[in-house]
């Protein structure tokens, strides 16, 4: 999976002369919170809403709400905006897009074809294409197994799901804590659970961690309205 295929082609812009009023604007008509900054078709800053918090006056301020609004109107992005920006191309895979956000501490990156703004990549397109990997909210039944980490142990438990009637939906594979094992996650669908759990004992020789319905869980609340 690769950034060009999740990203959000022809993302809102703001120029270096945009004012912090009217980026904030722009967010909240245009419901974003990243703002590549162009000058001259070039790629020059970049802005996040945390930005454009940060540069507001703190609640402890003594300016009036007038002259608030009023330095706001004033403050440009060019004085504000990240600069230089990290990037990546189209043909990044989702994963090192992710890494780079990770390590980087950022939200988002500007997709590039040489010096082109293409799009934008951001956390949420990120846990989006993590949430389909995983299945999403597809009903069926998930499980989790560990097995040797060797040559042909996967086929094993695919081979198990298919005899029980299965259709996988998804497989996600990780390295387990033990060294020389791996784990696997599985959401299938129609298989019958008493004779796939049979077969990957049996069959697969692999250690059954979890099984289960895969169900949509809705968050619990708590505190007052």
């Amino acid at each position: 999976m690769y950034v060009g295929q999740r990203m959000t082609l022809n993302p809102i812009t703001a120029s270096p002369e945009t004012t912090h009023s009217q980026a904030y604007k722009l967010m909240r008509d245009h419901d974003i919170r990243h703002l590549p900054v162009v000058d001259r078709d070039k790629l020059v800053g970049f802005v996040v809403e945390e930005d454009l918090l940060r540069a507001q006056p703190s609640a402890a301020t003594t300016l009036s709400i007038y002259e608030v609004y009023s330095l706001l109107d004033k403050l440009k992005l060019k004085e504000i905006m990240i600069s230089p920006v990290y990037t990546v191309e189209e043909n990044c895979p989702m994963e090192e897009a992710a890494r780079i956000m990770q390590e980087y501490k950022i939200s988002g990156l500007p997709v590039m074809r040489g010096e082109r703004l293409m799009g934008i990549i951001t956390e949420m397109d990120i846990f989006r294409a993590f949430i389909e990997v995983l299945g999403g909210s597809e009903q069926g039944l998930a499980f989790s197994v560990k097995l040797e980490d060797k040559p042909g142990a996967l086929a094993t438990v695919t081979r198990a799901v298919a005899a029980a009637g299965g259709n996988i939906i998804s497989l996600v594979t990780f390295r387990a804590g033990e060294r020389g094992t791996g784990e696997i996650y599985i959401k299938e669908k129609g298989a019958d659970q008493e004779k796939l759990e049979e077969l990957i004992r049996e069959e697969a020789h692999a250690d059954l961690l979890t099984i289960g319905p895969a169900h949509r869980v809705e968050p619990a609340t708590f505190g007052k309205k």
